[in-house]
């Protein structure tokens, strides 16, 4: 009985300290006065695509979900339960996605960053890494440094390997080098965030694109392009560095513009093509000129285009599973602004409206059924996971029970059968026992659905281990054999 206290107070703690955590970095809003009169009639981000049952569109920012998910109306919410079928830009849980877009950074044929750059601009970049390296240290908070981050694995996790990637990765790649990006880093984004909760309650989680659709057109931008945004990007963050001034659009107001519900698209459509913002007026004319012409690369290739493919493929779940419910959680960038997902939607018939965060979201009442059935059986499947490791990490053979908790019997060695091994009780009128002794009945196997994917190209599945759990399985082994 000791043990079993013990096991509950150690899983209850480890999710207070995770909530501590979490809380910690929970920041109110900086809100303008005109904005924050009613906080709950701000900050929707979320459209519904009507019809039976209705279908949301959701849109994310790529920050710690920790400091927004307060601010998320609990009918956004609501819906996302609701819905039986979660969608993302990218499968955020599928190793591949991840080996995908780490191979598509790389310098082609073993090449190195010294090989293309010119020399000047390689010992500048080499010099501004090594001064983030330093002042990690001082950059990461409190906060992180109490869940067992430290500064050297940051920085490798975010900039190792540097000297292999392509310009253009190397470019965006100083872009995050900022003191509040450090600050985010170390909890999932929203939309993993949204991706893993989507999986561990069972819902059917799937992806509308590749990553090489987003990784090809950023590797195809003109190499002199590329030497000029590499160039601009670092003159900012040196004159940042020297007048220790502050870098435009940084997560903190991005954040704070997402919490109240500003629907700026400039802002977050920055966040959405994740590069930075070249065009300064403070240029000469011909240096203006490349800078906006970038500018206008980017924004088609990485906004306007995939706002076009991923609304067709939108487009084609919703017609091919007409009494599905679906969740589409995509950047807010996607939404806001000309040309956008919605506006696709729209001009091919469908009635796609904004929410408001007091507008109620109907029940569906077959998707709960649904939901809870997949829950069930994800939650089976999980327990029996852990199950099967923690009993493949022991010395069985020394354990007097199995896997079933059943006493094990000593087997025969081979030798001569003794008179009990031999004698079956048989009644005349009775069933076959002897057929049954003969026949030793097979170990009950219990079998699993997959976990729900869906994706128009690849897609995987993962399990997510409880440390505590697995600790209380032990001690509670160790009772028994006791």
């Amino acid at each position: 009985m000791v043990y079993i206290v013990l096991c509950t107070l150690l899983i209850l703690s480890s999710l207070s300290m995770a909530r501590r955590l979490e809380a910690g970095t929970r920041k109110k809003p900086n809100c303008d006065s005109d904005s924050s009169k009613d906080q709950s009639q701000l900050n929707s981000f979320l459209w519904t695509i009507h019809r039976d049952p209705p279908s949301y569109f959701f849109g994310t920012i790529h920050v710690p979900y920790t400091r927004v998910w307060d601010y998320i109306p609990s009918n956004t919410k609501h819906a996302f339960r609701q819905a039986g079928n979660v969608f993302f830009e990218l499968d955020l849980t599928d190793p591949y996605t991840i080996t995908s877009l780490a191979n598509c950074q790389l310098l082609p044929h073993g090449a190195n960053l010294s090989d293309v750059l010119p020399r000047d601009i390689y010992i500048r970049l080499k010099e501004h890494l090594e001064y983030v390296r330093l002042m990690m240290p001082g950059w990461m908070s409190a906060d992180q440094k109490g869940r067992g981050l430290y500064a050297d694995y940051l920085f490798n996790a975010i900039a190792g390997n540097w000297e292999r990637k392509r310009p253009v990765w190397v470019m965006l790649m100083v872009n995050s080098l900022t003191e509040s990006d450090i600050k985010s880093r170390g909890i999932p984004v929203l939309d993993l965030y949204l991706a893993q909760s989507a999986e561990r309650i069972g819902k059917v989680t799937g992806a509308v694109e590749r990553v090489e659709e987003q990784c090809v057109p950023l590797n195809e931008l003109n190499f002199s392009q590329v030497l000029f945004a590499l160039n601009q990007t670092l003159f900012q963050h040196e004159a940042y560095r020297t007048t220790k001034g502050s870098v435009p659009y940084t997560t903190e107001d991005l954040i704070d513009h997402y919490n109240c519900g500003d629907l700026n698209s400039i802002i977050f459509n920055h966040d959405t093509a994740q590069v930075p913002n070249l065009v300064n007026s403070s240029l000469p004319p011909s240096q203006l000129k490349t800078a906006k012409r970038i500018d206008q690369y980017f924004r088609s290739e990485l906004i306007v285009k995939r706002n076009h493919r991923m609304s067709q493929r939108v487009m084609t779940l919703l017609k091919k599973y007409p009494k599905k419910s679906f969740f589409f959680a995509f950047g807010a960038g996607h939404f806001l602004g000309n040309n956008t997902i919605i506006n696709h939607l729209q001009e091919a018939g469908f009635n796609v409206t904004h929410t408001a965060s007091d507008e109620e979201i109907p029940m569906i009442r077959h998707e709960q059924r649904r939901r809870k059935q997949r829950r069930k059986q994800m939650k089976a499947r999980q327990r029996q996971k852990q199950l099967d490791a923690l009993w493949s990490s022991l010395d069985v053979d020394s354990l007097p029970f199995d896997h079933r908790g059943k006493r094990k019997r000593k087997k025969n060695s081979g030798g001569r059968k003794t008179f009990n091994d031999l004698w079956v009780r048989m009644e005349g009128d009775g069933p076959d026992y002897l057929q049954e002794a003969e026949t030793p009945p097979k170990h009950r196997q219990t079998t699993f659905p997959p976990v729900n994917k869906y994706s128009f190209y690849k897609s995987g599945a993962g399990s997510i281990h409880s440390t505590a759990l697995l600790l209380c399985l032990a001690i509670m082994i160790g009772y028994t054999n006791i």
